[in-house]
């Protein structure tokens, strides 16, 4: 959920939920203090079961009750003291309370002329059968509740006091109590369910994401947050996740990247020094007086030209590492003639071969004038280091490099093929990849740093083309790989 929407959510929450609860409290309490029976205009009820629950505020009528029915019993002639009458209101704290006292059918005395004309009509008779000790009525249409005692005045007429107490003045002041502890607690209420819903669904979230974010800090790129919300929470969960992924292949990648410097450095290390060590070897015998013939001093330098040959080719292959790994191969694109340049190629390689003992076979199937783009330096040392992979790991007696060259409509592919000792199944696949080698202590004794393949990649997949292998053991391996052909547009004109 978007914080918009929890925003508008909130706001009506706040607004509409304490008043919808206010009401029905309102209602309730009301309905509890009055205790009024659904459908009926006139209700008895006895008065315990009101003061029961409006105890303190009806105090001060139960007081002028009480002493009216006491002075009743002990000596009714007080009743008709009009100054005894007054003393007995004036004990009474509530205007809403009042007396009326009735002589025969006429008023006889209230000290609320107003309120008691509206209501004496209704008064019931003098000694009412359904009035007894503690009994009251209660006139729901004049929201009134009605006490009365009864007695006879000196002159013996009949006489009625009645204690009279407006309803809604009844419950006003209880009411009043009650509903401002049901707002508090449904104030209350509201807060801690809004409090416990932004909690959970805002700061639970944000306090995961602190302490997620902290395991990225210390390096640990396996703690995951499961990201199964909407809205900015759960995009933010998203984004975290992308982040945690990118930075945990980053922090693989590098690992990788540095085990492989360490491994190139401790393969170029090697492969360096076996040759310097027969240079060394070479030169002593030389200088001892070991080589003491024209002739085997003339093989002794050669032997040493070639291993500074091999260191030669060792550090190049480690320049063009570095460039590849930093994306700067330097390409001068042009236009080349296939059939002209492979011609050109394969006869300066043909002759290394053929002092090597190994036959070169080349078939060009393709058109004179095919053409594609590409880097004749760039794929001279593709061409080379494939050839000399096939002549590093040659063990037949009788040698042989099959170089094809075939049409395919809007490329080209170029084979080359040998009959060595093959790649296994399990290696195949893995050949292009930095510094592996398929047997690491042969591949030692033969020299070679294990990126010749990885560099080939790179400059055949610069070209826009693309380079895989099939080899059987025992039998052979022969790297294909294709070239675009270079088409001119035809002319509008």
């Amino acid at each position: 959920m978007k914080f918009k929407t929890r925003l508008y959510i909130t706001f009506v929450t706040i607004v509409m939920l304490p008043l919808i609860l206010t009401a029905l409290a309102f209602c309730g309490i009301g309905m509890y203090l009055l205790n009024v029976q659904k459908g009926l205009s006139f209700a008895r009820f006895e008065y315990l079961d009101v003061t029961q629950n409006m105890h303190e505020i009806a105090e001060n009528t139960d007081r002028a009750y009480f002493v009216l029915r006491r002075q009743a019993e002990e000596d009714p002639s007080k009743l008709s003291d009009v100054e005894f009458l007054k003393g007995v209101s004036s004990n009474i704290a509530r205007k809403s309370t009042y007396i009326i006292v009735r002589k025969g059918e006429e008023l006889y005395y209230t000290d609320n002329e107003e309120a008691a004309s509206t209501i004496f009509q209704e008064l019931p008779e003098y000694g009412n059968s359904d009035f007894s000790e503690n009994v009251g009525i209660y006139f729901d249409e004049l929201n009134k509740f009605v006490k009365q005692v009864n007695f006879l005045f000196p002159d013996g007429s009949e006489g009625s006091a009645f204690v009279v107490t407006k309803a809604n003045a009844l419950i006003s002041k209880h009411l009043l109590v009650d509903m401002l502890i049901a707002i508090v607690v449904i104030l209350v209420f509201t807060s801690l369910m809004l409090t416990q819903w932004i909690y959970r669904s805002v700061f639970r979230p944000i306090n995961e994401l602190n302490v997620a974010m902290r395991k990225i800090k210390e390096g640990n790129f396996e703690y995951t947050l499961q990201v199964d919300g909407k809205g900015e929470i759960g995009d933010l969960y998203r984004d975290y996740e992308d982040m945690r992924l990118r930075l945990k292949e980053s922090a693989e990648e590098k690992e990788e990247h540095e085990k492989q410097n360490r491994e190139l450095i401790s393969n170029i290390s090697h492969d360096l020094k076996t040759p310097i060590t027969a240079i060394k070897g070479y030169v002593e015998g030389i200088m001892d007086g070991v080589a003491d013939t024209p002739e085997k001093i003339d093989k002794y330098i050669r032997t040493i030209y070639n291993k500074a040959n091999d260191m030669d080719r060792l550090i190049n292959e480690l320049t063009v590492y570095s460039n590849i790994d930093n994306n700067r191969i330097p390409y001068n694109f042009h236009r080349i003639n296939v059939a002209d340049y492979f011609g050109d190629c394969l006869e300066e390689v043909g002759m290394d071969l053929e002092q090597k003992g190994i036959a070169l076979n080349y078939s060009n199937l393709i058109q004179p004038d095919t053409i594609v783009i590409a880097d004749p330096e760039q794929m001279k040392k593709v061409i080379n280091n494939i050839i000399s992979n096939s002549v590093k790991y040659m063990n037949k007696p009788k040698g042989t490099i099959d170089i094809r060259i075939l049409d395919e409509v809007d490329s080209i592919r170029i084979e080359i093929e040998d009959n060595g000792k093959g790649i296994a199944q399990k290696d195949l696949g893995k050949i292009f990849e930095r510094f592996y080698r398929t047997d690491a202590s042969r591949n030692s004794a033969q020299g070679g740093s294990g990126i010749g393949l990885s560099i080939v990649k790179k400059i055949i997949e610069d070209h826009g083309g693309y380079i895989w292998a099939t080899s059987r053991e025992g039998e052979g391996t022969c790297m294909h790989f294709v070239l675009r052909k270079y088409m001119e547009l035809p002319n509008e004109d």
